[in-house]
């Protein structure tokens, strides 16, 4: 007896037949899966008692539901995965997730009790899965923050850890029958090669189908009048359908499902048109086939989904070669490191999570350094390419700091860790690239907007346009119909922003600067004002002694190991200076006590000792002056006194960065205002400004200060580019319409940028200008190029001019054109 099934998407009831007698039989409301004969298990969703397949599917369900999620189910657009999947067996376990120490490699610590960790959510079918895991897991109590990547399956939430524990949130989770675990950059990546298998063969469908139903229409386009016989005509036809049906059904089957899912929603999208125009097309077509008269459009059908699918599939590759760079950082460190025990002995393979500051790890010829720190032995050449973009070795001895990911040399080093796990640069930058791209600017939200407008008139002349010709010429109706919906998919008009900008931040990022916010690119393009700090932005920051002058009877070695002794444990420029140049000859200092903006005092010996400005350490010396430090302009001094007596002078001072010059030349070449903004003193300001020919330079500022002067300037009208490296800087970075940090700043001055300019050479910001101002021309040439097309494809098509196939290759082009001009902008140099 021949048994047929068919399920519908609504997961309802299915039709058997079996011989004379006909069944329903069942699907499962929540999984789609057919319901075991004898099973009587319901969830009750709107009044209407909802059959389910197991006990699992039950329990998902009824959570879902209880929770006031049950929009889930009407707005869903594919089948979650088995419930009984949810949970692989190595996460059994959900208290593992609390332990502290697993908790390290991928949860940080905020403000507070609050935390952040990074999860992959598998099981992720659609864009309603990602709506029910957001809502479901914002109820919980002490979630504070969720955000659901649909195009990385990766979820980064935030909660508090005195109110909910992180194993209760995974079980959440699995409680709705999907399943969390860390993030991890692999499986990401096997998330993404398994969407672009699917893509690529979902195109591969489509351009057979395509080719071979061009050879079935051909021979009936090229036949003159009697030539062809209608049942060879016919059979043209019922092949050409064969032939199709797989594209409709199979390759253009996301449109389809897309379109409903906003129709469900109320809202008209780009694939709206697409799924009518194909739609419309393939039932017309083997309506005329059924009925051996009328003209079918299966060529039209098949092209047109080959060339959109085309186009989608290459912006799947930019956008997931825009991830890439994150998740590639995300790989550089390795797993386990060489941990050095007290003794001097190495304990092997030591999980990198578990290495604390403090720390000594060994470096071996070849290994990637594991964490940043200070080198404490040996000497060797390191690769900071992932940083610099320089391939050149840099060579590293004791006392040189190095950063995680960098690849050692042919030497052996010993690190001493100074920030471990999520702290460190490699870190920070990832997080950084992730914040990008998962942040959307706001001129592709307003061409977002546009485009769903143009949707929306598109509809309405594809309509009137069919039911002109319908009055004028029935025959002609449904071709213009779907010409009109197809020449015209705002395709182009929503491919013009988004791509520019994915080529022009990976071209940003090989030339060393780092976009970490949307609107960072627009936002440069447009500047007309460069604000500066000076210390670590337009000069090296790196302070080196230059002279010491010391009272009757001190020895230059012994006022250096005074002061480095004070300066030991200080992160400051000063103190990295001195504490570099006393070299291994450090006495110990006990009891110290900082005060900002003046120095720091300690006792040495039992005796107290004072070093910062004059008048700080005359409070302690209590006497003249007895020698004199001529300190001309750009110089730094600082004293150093005991208890009753001065010691020594240090000068100090810092140099220009190479290319300073050349960037503030080229930005008033372009007709840009320059500006220095500085806290240090006015003969330093002064020096560096004449030096560079800056005729606007503020110094003694504090952040205030700052803040407040960049406030006039935007005030007056000026649309200002703040760069700057250090935490005093931060107010006035996140004040600027764009903010350049130095990627050797502190952290708190990375986090505020929107452009990182990761090494460190000023010179890249005059290239970062040049590739703003493509992009944005480019996005205009795109975006003209979209309203130009339709201003003559539509008009065309409404009058009949343009037939359907010729309407989806005009449309596959004109998206294939915003493409390649977008890819311009990686030529500029």
């Amino acid at each position: 007896m021949l048994r047929c099934r068919i399920a519908f998407l609504s997961f309802g009831p299915a039709i058997v037949t079996t011989g004379f007698q006909t069944s329903v039989e069942l699907s499962c409301f929540h999984c789609g899966q057919p319901v075991p004969a004898g099973t009587a298990l319901f969830v009750s969703m709107d009044g209407i008692p909802r059959q389910v397949c197991c006990a699992g599917c039950q329990a998902v369900s009824e959570a879902i539901i209880v929770n006031g999620l049950a929009d889930y189910y009407r707005h869903r657009a594919a089948l979650p995965e088995r419930p009984e999947e949810a949970l692989p067996a190595e996460l059994q376990e959900l208290g593992l997730f609390d332990h502290p120490n697993f908790q390290q490699s991928f949860v940080r610590p905020l403000v507070g009790d609050e935390r952040e960790a990074d999860l992959i959510l598998e099981g992720i079918t659609c864009a309603a899965c990602v709506w029910l895991n957001e809502r479901h897991l914002t109820q919980l109590p002490g979630v504070s923050g969720v955000q659901v990547n649909y195009a990385t399956r990766r979820a980064r939430i935030r909660w508090h850890e005195g109110e909910i524990r992180l194993s209760t949130i995974l079980a959440a989770v699995a409680s709705i029958g999907y399943r969390a675990h860390p993030y991890d950059p692999l499986r990401s990546e096997e998330l993404a090669q398994r969407e672009r298998r699917s893509a690529l063969w979902r195109l591969f469908v489509s351009g057979f189908g395509m080719m071979q139903v061009m050879m079935y229409a051909v021979p009936v386009y090229m036949a003159g009048e009697g030539e062809m016989s209608v049942s060879v005509e016919s059979l043209m036809r019922w092949a050409s359908l064969l032939l199709t049906l797989p594209v409709v059904f199979y390759a253009a089957a996301p449109f389809f499902q897309r379109a409903l899912r906003d129709l469900r929603l109320r809202r008209v999208g780009m694939d709206v048109p697409v799924a009518l125009g194909v739609g419309f097309a393939f039932v017309a077509s083997v309506w005329a086939t059924l009925a051996g008269a009328g003209d079918v459009y299966f060529d039209s059908v098949s092209m047109f989904v080959f060339f959109l699918l085309g186009g989608r599939y290459l912006e799947m590759l930019a956008r997931q070669r825009a991830m890439r760079g994150a998740e590639m950082l995300g790989r550089l460190l390795p797993s386990f490191a060489r941990r050095l025990t007290k003794d001097g002995g190495v304990e092997e393979r030591v999980p990198a999570n578990l290495l604390v500051v403090g720390d000594r790890v060994l470096v071996r010829p070849g290994e990637t350094i594991v964490a940043d720190g200070v080198v404490r032995a040996g000497h060797s050449e390191v690769n900071e390419a992932w940083l610099t973009g320089e391939s050149a070795p840099v060579l590293k001895a004791v006392g040189a700091t190095v950063l995680g990911g960098s690849l050692n040399g042919s030497g052996v080093l010993e690190v001493e860790a100074q920030q471990v796990g999520e702290t460190t640069r490699l870190a920070t930058i990832r997080r950084l690239m992730e914040r990008a791209a998962a942040e959307r600017p706001k001129v592709v939200e307003q061409a977002d907007r546009i485009a769903g407008v143009f949707t929306l008139v598109l509809l309405g002349l594809a309509l009137l346009s069919g039911m002109y010709w319908w009055q004028a010429d029935a025959a002609r109706a449904v071709p213009v119909f779907v010409a009109v919906l197809v020449v015209s998919c705002p395709c182009a008009l929503s491919l013009a922003t988004p791509v520019a900008l994915t080529v022009a931040t990976d071209a940003f990022a090989r030339a060393g600067l780092l976009v970490t916010r949307g609107h960072a690119i627009e936002a440069l393009a447009r500047a007309g004002h460069f604000v500066f700090d000076k210390t670590g932005t337009l000069t090296t920051g790196a302070l080196r002694l230059e002279e010491v002058v010391c009272a009757e009877g001190v020895a230059r070695e012994q006022a250096l190991s005074l002061a480095a002794a004070l300066e030991l444990h200080s992160e400051h420029v000063i103190a990295r200076a001195l504490v570099l140049a006393a070299g291994e000859n450090v006495c110990a200092a006990t009891r110290l006590e900082i005060r900002p903006g003046q120095g720091l005092t300690g006792r040495i010996d039992g005796e107290p000792h004072a070093l910062g400005c004059y008048e700080h350490a005359a409070r302690l010396a209590a006497s003249d002056l007895p020698f004199r430090l001529v300190a001309p302009e750009g110089r730094t001094i600082v004293y150093l006194a005991r208890q009753g007596q001065w010691l020594a002078a240090f000068a100090l001072a810092d140099s220009l960065r190479p290319s300073a010059y050349e960037l503030v030349k080229g930005l008033r070449e372009a007709g840009c205002g320059v500006s220095i903004f500085s806290g240090d003193a006015q003969p330093a300001v002064a020096a560096v400004a004449e030096t560079l020919g800056v005729m606007d330079a503020k110094a003694g500022l504090a952040p205030e200060g700052k803040h407040a002067a960049l406030q006039a300037l935007q005030g007056r009208g000026a649309v200002v580019a703040m760069v700057g490296d250090g935490i005093n800087d931060a107010p006035v970075l996140a004040q600027a319409h764009v903010s350049i940090a130095m990627a050797g700043g502190t952290e708190l001055a990375r986090n505020q940028g929107d452009i990182l300019l990761l090494n460190d050479e000023l010179g890249r910001l005059l290239l970062g200008r040049r590739l703003a101002h493509k992009t944005l021309a480019v996005i205009r040439e795109n975006l003209a190029w979209a309203l130009a097309y339709n201003l003559l494809a539509i008009p065309a098509a409404m009058l009949g001019w343009v037939t359907p196939w010729i309407a989806g290759i005009g449309m596959g082009l004109s998206s294939l054109l915003v493409v390649l001009n977008a890819l311009r902008i990686a030529r500029v140099r």
